[in-house]
């Protein structure tokens, strides 16, 4: 039996290979049908005999040895298998960490650079915060510093409030003036004698070529002597500021009296000479001589004056051209010089402001701007302001003149093209174009070159149109007084809209009178039936009408 199970266990397990996992008993439990049947055929489990019980007991042991052992060992070859299962996993695990690795490697690169970066910035900004700091202290350094020069300009200001005119001071502005008396006088004088020049005209004419001169002809003649006077002027006042730049302000001055007095001299000798051609270019001297005035006096009168008496000394030139005016008128009524053998003296007698400037201006200093500003001759500037403020305290002065010219240095010149093309400066040299413009179109310069004519013709006589002519004159001085304390309480913008507005509504008056008289003269005369009834409606209603309505207009325009 032994044997035999030997046997078996070597068939089933040759080479010494391990034992089933199955138990060996299973394999045993039927035996051969020719084992154990009895009798009926049934078959019966063999029973072995005892002694081979000790051998099953040992086959049945190492069986069990056996599977022990095959057991352990397929343990071990589980927990071989389970290592190499985490091997693996852990293999990946490691790659995912390696790769994890890398990622945090390059983010923690790219977290340095950015650090890097934020250090950087921290030191710029640390900079710019240092910057911003000094800006602070320079900034308030600038402000004790715009304190201190708003207190000492403030101080400045109270002194030159307290400056006013000296006795040098009015001196130099007498004489500067002058040359503004003269613009006066030769812009009316031309006006009372205007019968007498046309008869000296039509003489000399016939004179000439034996014939008479036409009356167009006469009126045209007249026309050019009184319009170029403004010629002239037009042409001296563009040159103005290039003479005060080039021979200074005070020089200019003198230089011009020259031509005062050549073309007062042309006109004076006129009528000796019998050329009346000499009468219309002595108007055009004259006329270049009262540019330049217009030009260099106010200019002189503004840099002399202290800052405190500009506005007030400004009306000064306007109040010398309304005293010429009225001079003029004066003298030329009939009674003084408004005669055939007084005009030529009337109009000569324009010399003697030019040569009454040319012996005062020499005693009176150069303006210290022009010598500061344009010469740079400091200690010469210094010394004509210590004659005209009669003190030695000047610094103030000298102080305002170099802010002037620091603040003239910092603008860039610029040329004509750019001045009309420049949006910014197109503006207030529009506001100044147009304020000239208001005044020289506004149609007062032929109210003072024609007005006698204009009374004439509106029905009073030769005599009592010159007295009106005369009274205008003196309107104009006084308001030219009233104007005075008024620009400082009302303003220059409010004076110039009110007398603008009223010179326009009493133009139109005048202009309306003369087209009622034009018309009803041509309705009249081309219904010469009724030529009876027109001589009594002009006689009796017209004229005393339209003499009513154009002297009030015109009296009413010299006001304003």
């Amino acid at each position: 039996m032994r044997q035999s199970c030997h046997r078996l266990l070597e068939h089933q397990h040759p080479g010494g290979e391990e034992p089933p996992l199955y138990s060996p008993i299973d394999q045993i439990s039927v035996v051969p049908d020719h084992v154990g049947r009895e009798a009926g055929g049934k078959l019966t489990r063999y029973a072995p005999p005892e002694e081979d019980e000790g051998t099953l007991r040992e086959l049945l042991l190492s069986l069990q040895r056996q599977v022990s052992i095959m057991s352990m060992n397929l343990s071990a070859k589980l927990d071989d298998l389970q290592r190499g299962d985490r091997q693996l996993e852990t293999t990946v695990a490691l790659c995912e960490i390696r790769t994890q690795l890398q990622e945090l490697t390059k983010s923690v690169e790219s977290c340095q650079s950015e650090v890097s970066e934020v250090k950087r910035d921290m030191v710029a900004i640390k900079q710019e915060l240092d910057t911003v700091q000094q800006v602070k202290e320079e900034i308030e350094e600038l402000r004790e510093y715009v304190d201190r020069l708003e207190e000492h300009s403030q101080r400045r200001k109270l002194r030159l409030l307290e400056q006013g005119l000296t006795f040098f001071l009015s001196y130099a502005i007498l004489a500067a003036v002058l040359g503004m008396l003269q613009f006066g006088y030769n812009t009316g004088v031309i006006n009372a004698p205007g019968k007498n020049i046309a008869n000296f005209m039509k003489d000399v004419y016939k004179n000439r070529y034996g014939m008479d001169l036409q009356d167009d002809t006469v009126n045209r003649l007249y026309s050019i002597a009184v319009s170029i006077f403004a010629i002239g002027g037009m042409l001296g006042g563009f040159s103005g500021g290039m003479i005060a730049n080039r021979f200074g302000r005070k020089g200019g001055l003198l230089l011009n009296n020259i031509l005062g007095i050549s073309g007062a001299s042309l006109m004076g000798f006129t009528k000796i000479s019998h050329c009346y051609e000499l009468l219309i270019f002595g108007r055009f001297i004259i006329g270049v001589n009262c540019g330049l005035n217009t030009s260099l006096v106010p200019m002189y009168i503004s840099e002399i004056a202290p800052l405190n008496l500009r506005g007030g000394l400004g009306t000064v030139n306007q109040l010398a051209v309304t005293v010429g005016l009225l001079l003029s008128q004066v003298l030329g009524i009939e009674q003084i010089l408004g005669t055939d053998e007084g005009w030529p003296i009337l109009l000569g007698l324009a010399i003697c402001p030019a040569i009454l400037q040319l012996l005062l201006l020499p005693a009176c200093p150069e303006s210290p701007r022009y010598l500061l500003i344009t010469r740079q001759w400091e200690e010469e500037a210094r010394r004509a302001l210590r004659r005209l403020r009669a003190s030695n305290q000047v610094e103030e002065d000298i102080e305002e003149m170099r802010a002037e010219e620091r603040a003239q240095q910092a603008e860039a010149s610029i040329s004509m093209r750019e001045l009309l093309c420049s949006p910014t400066l197109r503006a207030p040299l529009l506001i100044g174009v147009v304020m000239q413009l208001s005044q020289q179109l506004s149609g007062i310069n032929a109210v003072f070159y024609y007005s006698t004519s204009l009374f004439t013709s509106s029905g009073l006589t030769d005599e009592s149109a010159k007295f009106a002519t005369m009274g205008i004159g003196a309107i104009m001085v006084g308001m030219t007084l009233v104007s005075l304390p008024l620009m400082d309480r009302t303003g220059r913008r409010t004076l110039h809209l009110y007398g603008l507005g009223g010179m326009f509504i009493f133009s139109i008056f005048i202009t309306i009178s003369f087209l009622i008289k034009v018309c009803l003269i041509i309705y009249w005369t081309c219904n010469r039936r009724f030529n009876s009834v027109y001589n009594f409606f002009n006689q009796f209603i017209l004229k005393q009408f339209l003499i009513k309505i154009l002297n009030l207009s015109v009296l009413c325009r010299f006001v304003l």
